[in-house]
């Protein structure tokens, strides 16, 4: 799959007020300052489609985007660290809750994950989360052109391993690079998968 078009539609705290849910949705959630505006830019080729920032904490609603008309991709709020006030911090955790437990057509939650890094347990507290809510998740480790290959790989396999020793099932993983536009030919390919085979919830099961 390729993206042709891609447009910013609404930015919102209430998920009732999102589109309408007639089409396939990704969101794309990590911690603070993790990369998911940079790649939503690099999966869409528009460098100025999503917010970027140095700034952890700046992205403080849900943002739809449009993508080829035919689905959307969602920026979230990153979770942990923000120079924000507890109480608007608590407020975002509420919607990005509510989000990601009432949207029928979110297909699944792509965690980004720094590939800098050993695992962090904010992280794997989050995925525990989603376990339990019971929403789908695919796991992108970022900034691999911020480290040697090596590194970035051995760093991903400690989390997945980490995830192992909670979960039966480890879900897809890709490595990416905004700068570099690695892992952009593997998510979008999966995003093809995911958009054919996808049915509006009122239809499953007739």
């Amino acid at each position: 799959m390729e993206i042709n078009t891609a447009k910013y539609i609404i930015s919102n705290v209430d998920v009732k007020a999102c589109p309408k849910p007639d089409k396939p949705e990704y969101a794309f959630i990590g911690r603070s300052n993790v990369g998911k505006s940079s790649l939503i830019n690099m999966l869409t080729r528009n460098a100025k489609l999503a917010k970027t920032s140095g700034t952890p904490g700046k992205t403080q609603l849900i943002n739809h985007f449009l993508v080829n008309n035919d689905f959307y991709i969602v920026d979230l709020p990153g979770y942990g660290f923000a120079k924000r006030s507890l109480t608007q911090r608590a407020s975002w955790s509420k919607m990005i809750e509510s989000y990601l437990k009432e949207r029928t057509n979110l297909v699944t939650v792509f965690v980004l994950i720094d590939s800098r890094h050993e695992p962090q347990n904010l992280d794997l507290a989050f995925l525990r989360k989603l376990g339990e809510w019971g929403v789908p998740f695919n796991i992108a480790f970022t900034k691999a052109d911020k480290s040697t290959q090596r590194d970035a790989a051995k760093n991903a396999k400690h989390f997945i391993e980490a995830m192992k020793k909670e979960w039966e099932y480890i879900p897809r993983s890709f490595m990416t690079s905004a700068e570099k536009f690695l892992g952009r030919k593997e998510i979008l390919t999966y995003l093809g998968e995911m958009n054919a085979e996808w049915k509006p919830v009122e239809l499953e099961g007739k």
